[in-house]
């Protein structure tokens, strides 16, 4: 489900990015590496938990509401913010992430669709 789009002479995964993601894209790739690039180097984060959330019965919905969690061996919090991660599976996804908990392994982010 990976498209290609030239940019400046060079090939570039988009993933599913450009379309309607669902929890499906996602229940696939819990366990997997989302890598974020942060200039001077790059975090990855782990998919620990795809989910569904309760439909709030909103009429035309494009997707049933879903939860991730990802996982964070940094102690580096990330602010809360949009991130652009590479994933193998998946390619690269525009997620606006929220650290949501810190514990002794690291940090942990959530992402909400709705």
């Amino acid at each position: 489900m990976t498209h290609k789009v030239m940019r400046s002479g060079r090939e570039q995964a988009i993933g599913v990015g450009m379309a309607i993601v669902t929890l499906d894209h996602f229940a696939r790739s819990v366990g997997e590496g989302f890598e974020i690039d942060m200039g001077t180097g790059s975090l990855v984060l782990t998919l620990t938990e795809a989910r569904p959330l309760p439909e709030q019965g909103f009429t035309g919905m494009m997707r049933a509401p879903f939860s991730l969690l990802f996982r964070s061996g940094s102690k580096v919090l990330l602010p809360q913010q949009i991130y652009r991660l590479n994933n193998a599976t998946l390619g690269i996804l525009d997620i606006f992430l929220v650290p949501v908990a810190r514990d002794k392994d690291g940090i942990i982010y959530q992402a909400v669709f709705n």
